[in-house]
């Protein structure tokens, strides 16, 4: 497969490469480019903020999900799904950084396996000659990665941009490909669980386009194509055939998409499709009725920020109904808190679906984040019993129980936080008639079992 390619990294968390990644999508899709965007590892909002850089979905690429060969054949889906004049993959935290000391699961792996260039981005504030010595042990410490070039990030001045730039080039052959200028501040806006978003605010756009224009004066962005384009050519991977269902065949599964739940991976909404669904988008907030719906998907979000108008919208009995009707209805994180009896805000709860005793509670610090492995000890319409598959937590918030009465749970989790805690043992996902709730957030294609059954459970 010819794919031009190129991976976005850094030495560590906050060296620059979300700004780098946004930057250069939006430019090159701004000169007219097809640009696939792709995010290494499980992040919703740096996802969702690629997508709207490149105006078209984004890819989750993450090692953890995958053995190499199902990563490849994920890659190569993506770009046949939707071809791109260059697919433009940013990695999470430092290079090598891993899930232990072997690099398991880095960005560098997800490199390597590629075969795709590395621009890597340098926080060099305070730095001058010790930025040569970095570049250089970065660019030997695994042959197989090709670091084919650097952006200097953070640099305060024209002096300070000489004295790096010469180090870098005297002590090593990695070409500098830009140097960014210290900003006076953070021009991404941030909440407690990453980069804010309001998707339908024309600021957003414009701030990409600012990106876009930091990046065009500031950087070789015709070196930098020219390097994508060099990747070699990806072994051909035969991609499963799709079979042909008719539209009467096709049940109707709604997936909420507004400003309180957004967190959705478009893999997880395509394997829906792939396995039969008509997806219908809805909204808590705006008052217009539902459609008739066979099922409903409530992915993750902000709904504590919009708890006043969820507590008031007519949809909470519609979710009751259709749940009551044995529908089925899957709820991830926020789409869960919104089953919930309350959510308990700082100045008072907010009543919500109530169709699961839980009532969340924030706090400044995670509750729950990272990857998972669960094991599902209950019968359920989406899970079968005595499945193992693997997904991610990501929540500020806790579960309070009445009178602590733990109901019944379907899943078992280790590692992980889950609903609560009883003898030793962490649980999450729970069920009532057809609706099943839980904190963990799945990755459809690492868990292939989960579309198939719930257009089934729709169908049916």
């Amino acid at each position: 497969m010819e794919q031009a390619r190129l991976v976005i990294s850094g030495l560590s968390g906050g060296s620059g490469k979300t700004l780098v990644s946004l930057g250069l999508t939006r430019l090159f899709s701004r000169r007219g480019l097809a640009v696939q965007p792709c995010k290494k590892g499980p992040d919703y909002i740096d996802y969702a903020w690629l997508a709207l850089a490149a105006r078209r979905s984004a890819a989750c690429l993450d090692p953890y999900f995958h053995d190499d060969e199902s990563l490849l054949r994920q890659f190569t889906a993506v770009c046949t799904r939707r071809p791109a004049d260059l697919a433009l993959i940013e990695g999470n935290r430092g290079l090598f950084d891993g899930r232990d000391v072997t690099g398991t699961c880095s960005t560098a792996h997800v490199a390597r396996l590629f075969r795709a260039p590395v621009v890597l981005t340098m926080n060099c504030a305070k730095m001058t000659r010790t930025a040569a010595a970095i570049v250089a042990g970065m660019a030997s410490f695994e042959p197989e990665v090709r670091l084919a070039g650097v952006i200097l990030n953070n640099v305060a001045n024209e002096r300070h941009a000489s004295m790096l730039r010469k180090a870098i080039e005297q002590y090593t052959d990695i070409p500098v490909l830009g140097v960014l200028p210290r900003l006076r501040r953070n021009p991404l806006p941030e909440r407690h669980m990453g980069l804010a978003l309001n998707r339908a605010d024309d600021s957003t756009h414009a701030l990409l386009d600012h990106l876009a224009d930091l990046l065009s004066e500031n950087t070789d962005t015709e070196k930098l194509l020219g390097l994508a384009r060099s990747a070699p050519a990806l072994p051909d991977i035969e991609l499963p055939v799709q079979s042909v269902i008719s539209p009467q065949e096709r049940p109707r599964i709604g997936f909420v998409l507004d400003d309180a739940l957004w967190f959705y991976y478009q893999e997880n909404l395509d394997a829906l499709r792939d396995a039969g669904a008509e997806l219908i988008p809805l909204s808590l907030l705006d008052p217009a009725p539902w459609p008739a719906l066979d099922g409903l998907y409530l992915g993750g979000g902000y709904p504590e920020l919009f708890a006043d108008a969820i507590s008031r919208s007519p949809h909470l009995a519609e979710i009751r109904a259709l749940s009551e009707a044995e529908r089925p209805v899957y709820a991830e994180c926020g789409g869960f808190m919104v089953l919930c009896d309350a959510l308990l805000l700082d100045d008072g709860p907010r009543a919500m679906a109530g169709l699961f005793p839980a009532q969340p509670r924030f706090y400044p610090r995670p509750q729950g984040l990272g990857y998972v492995k669960a094991r599902t000890v209950r019968e359920n319409p989406f899970h079968p019993a005595g499945s193992e598959w693997t997904g991610h937590e990501f929540h500020y918030s806790r579960c309070e129980w009445p009178d602590q009465c733990f109901p019944e749970a379907c899943l078992t989790l280790s590692p992980g936080v889950g609903m609560y805690e009883s003898k030793g043992v962490q649980y999450d996902g729970l069920l009532v008639r057809k609706t099943f709730a839980c904190w963990t957030h799945l990755f459809a294609p690492a868990v292939p079992h989960w579309a198939e059954n719930f257009v089934r459970a729709a169908r049916s």
